[in-house]
This record gives C-alpha cells, sequence and structure tokens, in this order.
C-alpha cells in the first residue's frame, strides 16, 4: 500500500527536502502551506520526478483551517503516515530584553499551536493503526539560549520539549515522535544542511526509529557564537 506524508509549512527548501526525500521512496505527498499558487508550483517539481503530490493551502495559524486541509489531505491521498511540520519563521525576532507578549505569542501560535492542532488531527488514525511518525523542526534556539533569538527560542524550546515528551508516552503504541533541530542556515549545495540532505536524514529517522532527535548542523559552533555575542554586548 502506498504510504503517504503531509508536509505542514511546505516551502521550496527543507519542506521539498523532506518531501523529495520521502517521494523517492515512494510516498505519496501532500503539501500545506499558506499560498496556492506557490504550493502549485511545488507539487508540479514533485510531479516532474514521479511523485503524487497534491495542494492543500491553509494559514498554518488558522486551526480550522490547518485542520481542514488536514482532512482534506486524508481524503485525497489517504491516512497520513508521516506528518512533517517545518513552517518557516516569520514575525519580528526579539531580543531578550525587548520580548513582549503579543511578540512571543505570535511565534507561540505558529510553532507550537499549529504543531499541537496538526498533531492531534492526524493522531486518532495513527493510534488506530499502531503505527505512525511525527517530525517536528525546531531550530537551534530550542536547545542552546540565544538573547538574540528569545521570543523565537520560547516557542522553540517548547515545542522541543513537547516532542520529546510525545515519543515518550507515544512509543509504546507503536508512534514513532521526533525533532529535527536546525543548528544552520539551510543551503542548497551546504553539505548536511543542503535540503536534500536533511531530508534524507528525516527519511532515516522514519525508517530507523531509534532516536527523538536529529541535529543538523554544529551546536558547539553556534554556542560559542551566542557567547562572543554577550561579550561584545558588555563592552
Amino acid at each position: 500500500m502506498v504510504k503517504t506524508l503531509v508536509v505542514v509549512g511546505a516551502g521550496p527548501g527543507l519542506g521539498m527536502g523532506v518531501a523529495r526525500a520521502f517521494g523517492r521512496h515512494g510516498f505519496q505527498v501532500g503539501l500545506i502551506a499558506r499560498t496556492r499558487d506557490k504550493l502549485d508550483v511545488l507539487v508540479g517539481e514533485l510531479d516532474e520526478l514521479g511523485v503524487t503530490a497534491a495542494a492543500f493551502p491553509a494559514d498554518i495559524r488558522d486551526r480550522d483551517a490547518l485542520g481542514g486541509a488536514l482532512t482534506a489531505a486524508k481524503e485525497r491521498l489517504g491516512a497520513v503516515d508521516v506528518l512533517e511540520y517545518s513552517p518557516s519563521p516569520s514575525g519580528p525576532i526579539t531580543h531578550a530584553a525587548d520580548t513582549t507578549v503579543d511578540s512571543v505569542m505570535a511565534q507561540v501560535d505558529l510553532h507550537v499551536l499549529g504543531a499541537v492542532t496538526a498533531v492531534r488531527h492526524v493522531l486518532p488514525d495513527m493510534r488506530g493503526r499502531g503505527d505512525g511518525t511525527v517530525l517536528l523542526t525546531t531550530g537551534v534556539s530550542s536547545t542552546i539560549p540565544a538573547p538574540f533569538l528569545a521570543n523565537v527560542g520560547l516557542a522553540m524550546a517548547g515545542l522541543r520539549n513537547w516532542a520529546h515528551g510525545l515519543h515518550a508516552e507515544l512509543k509504546p503504541q507503536g508512534i514513532h515522535v521526533g525533532t529535527v533541530t536546525i543548528a544552520s542556515g539551510i543551503v542548497p549545495g551546504g553539505g548536511e544542511a543542503d535540503p536534500d540532505a536533511i531530508g534524507a536524514r528525516c527519511h532515516d529517522m522514519y525508517r530507523q526509529r531509534d532516536r527523538v532527535e536529529e541535529v543538523i548542523g554544529d551546536l558547539e559552533a553556534f554556542r560559542a557564537l551566542v557567547a562572543q555575542h554577550s561579550a561584545g554586548a558588555r563592552e
């Protein structure tokens, strides 16, 4: 039976890297993002590769619209076997001392509440068949606090924490949950940070089901950058 991947927050970088990686292994692909025209271009690119794909436009911050897109994806492609959540960052990014409630909630709404909505939508089917994979993408600030990524870090850390909790709770039920932590710019041709390389590692997580987290990039290099930034702020 053909399996289905749905990418929530699909774009030409990471989202398409994941879509191509799973498509090469026989998955059909549903793409969810806000703009129909952009999604149609991505679907066309996948069609050219021989990957069955379909677009389901929705604003991720609109929980009803996101749920409707996931329902439409299921009706078109069948139950979701793999959910990959990786919306592109958007909205103002604040320094720690300048963080406001509104700036935090904008990031939480996108990265956390959208993920919760998507997971809750696909989880009943996964539980029903005792199988499924959820991959939640976070940034490096989910792991290493950075004063210049304060509101994003608050949201990303919450998402990463929840992913680890879901992993522990759902693993005995046959459902694999993992988080992909991006500690690098995503650059075509950029080695491990190439979208297709990241997609391949996501597929490895799905296939091997032996780890809760995959880190792309160098955490220690980012830690050094934060230290350097903090030292400069004191001077």
